[in-house]
């Protein structure tokens, strides 16, 4: 892995990286861009994206394409309601030497995308929302280390909600960023249709590595910031609590519940990463705004007052901004 004489390098590298490695997914992924940048700071800042969209938008064919140019191991999860923990985690079997044996599940990976999350039982959704927490897990009282770095994407499919299993606020909170997919555009259509039914055989560069990410996870946090951006992101996350001296009319109008410390922590982060990625050494407001959405998005409940009038969660969000 190379090495960087300052930090200043380091961020011009990943600036870099971050160009090279969007180049190559779009090669395979067309439009989308918002989607593929909010996964790659998801990634470099250490957290979880979940994808809120319809059927066929490419969230699969983005986690592999992901997972080939960053060289990194791969599994996908299809989420049913019979699907149990050990299908997730993997279980101890008898060995022909009568001794307990570990056989690893495919949460064992790099990249794990969680097909349809809201499919399977609250159980089972615990079983990998812990591994996403601790980076590890236990079976038979020995614990296991997960590969590193570990990321997990999640799909949620906003139609067809009978017979799913909605994961809760306070599992929602895990993930760092939850990502709505759009149609797309007639013109980015007519090309996504005239790749996939043609013979086109497309060969992605390998752009990192897994210690490099790693090591790219470790820049992120180190990047500084200034008193009164970090005062900005509390404030912001801090002005979604109903009920408090930080609240704003809309909010204790349509809110239940506001975001919690985590969506604090998630703003510094994301925003640090964004700054990064766009060739700046400090992140500042607009770093803050540019994240803000996908974070807040899914830790601010509406109430039924909200739902009335038909204010949005984004619209609610936007005024705050």
């Amino acid at each position: 892995m190379k090495t960087y004489a300052t930090d200043v390098e380091a961020v011009d590298a990943l600036h870099s990286s971050y160009k090279e490695i969007r180049d190559e997914i779009a090669q395979v992924i067309v439009g989308q861009d918002e989607v593929v940048k909010s996964v790659l700071i998801s990634i470099f800042s250490n957290g979880h994206c979940l994808l809120v969209g319809v059927p066929g938008l490419a969230k699969t064919l983005l986690v592999q394409t992901v997972a080939q140019v960053l060289d990194l191991s791969y599994n996908r999860i299809q989420f049913t309601p019979d699907l149990m923990p050990s299908d997730i985690i993997g279980s101890e079997i008898l060995g022909e030497d009568r001794s307990f044996k570990f056989i690893k599940g495919p949460v064992f990976s790099n990249i794990i995308l969680a097909d349809e999350i809201n499919r399977t039982p609250p159980k089972t959704q615990a079983a990998l929302l812990e591994a996403m927490q601790e980076k590890v897990v236990t079976v038979g009282g020995k614990t296991h280390k997960l590969p590193q770095p570990f990321f997990v994407l999640a799909t949620q499919n906003p139609i067809e909600q009978e017979g799913t299993y909605p994961l809760p606020e306070a599992q929602l909170d895990r993930f760092m960023f939850n990502v709505s997919l759009t149609y797309p555009t007639f013109e980015q259509e007519l090309q996504v249709v005239k790749n996939t039914t043609a013979n086109r055989d497309v060969s992605l560069k390998k752009v990192l590595n897994s210690s490099e990410i790693s090591y790219f996870q470790q820049l992120v946090r180190n990047i500084p910031i200034t008193d009164h951006v970090l005062e900005y992101a509390v404030s912001l996350a801090a002005k979604t609590r109903p009920g408090t001296s930080s609240a704003t009319d809309d909010v204790n109008k349509f809110l239940s519940w506001g975001a919690g410390p985590r969506a604090s922590q998630f703003l510094v982060l994301g925003a640090k990463c964004h700054a990064a990625i766009t060739g700046k050494y400090s992140p500042d407001k607009e770093d803050v705004k540019a994240v803000a959405e996908s974070i807040l998005r899914h830790r601010i409940v509406r109430n039924y007052k909200a739902e009335a009038e038909g204010i949005s969660t984004e619209k609610l969000i936007s005024n705050l901004l």
